[in-house]
């Protein structure tokens, strides 16, 4: 049971490895889940477009694509993060792009954890529990 880090097409960020995955086993253990297998995947806007429209008949951009391979309360997916969007949205929202990055991972991990975000309710809990995971990585 681990937690990975891989990248296409893109250089790693940087973020510590290792910091991070404490982080969002703590996030993975406030909902009662256990961490199976979850990579995280870091590469480009073309990449994340060309996983959008292959698996999912989208034709846009995105920050994250998540597949979720859980079973009961043990989490297991793919995070495919487009670290492109990242630094345009960090720039757009006028946010830090390692805060930004962050909330995308975290976004992913909740969606394995069982959040939705399709409608503006379930949007507006998604928001709430990315800010309540966001101030645990700071203590």
């Amino acid at each position: 049971m681990a937690i990975h880090y891989e990248t296409i097409d893109v250089s790693f960020p940087k973020i510590k490895r290792s910091d991070t995955s404490q982080w969002i086993k703590n996030v993975i253990s406030q909902y009662q889940k256990r961490v199976g297998e979850i990579t995280c995947i870091f590469c480009s806007d073309g990449e994340i477009l060309r996983i959008n429209q292959s698996y999912l008949n989208h034709d846009y951009y995105t920050d994250i694509i998540t597949f979720d391979y859980s079973e009961k309360d043990i989490l297991s997916g793919d995070l495919f993060i487009s670290l492109d969007t990242v630094q345009s949205n960090s720039e757009k929202f006028n946010t830090d792009y390692l805060e930004e990055l962050s909330r995308v991972i975290v976004h992913g991990i909740l969606h394995l954890c069982g959040f939705k975000d399709k409608s503006p309710e379930d949007g507006k809990i998604m928001r709430e529990k990315e800010e309540e995971a966001l101030m645990l990585m700071k203590l």
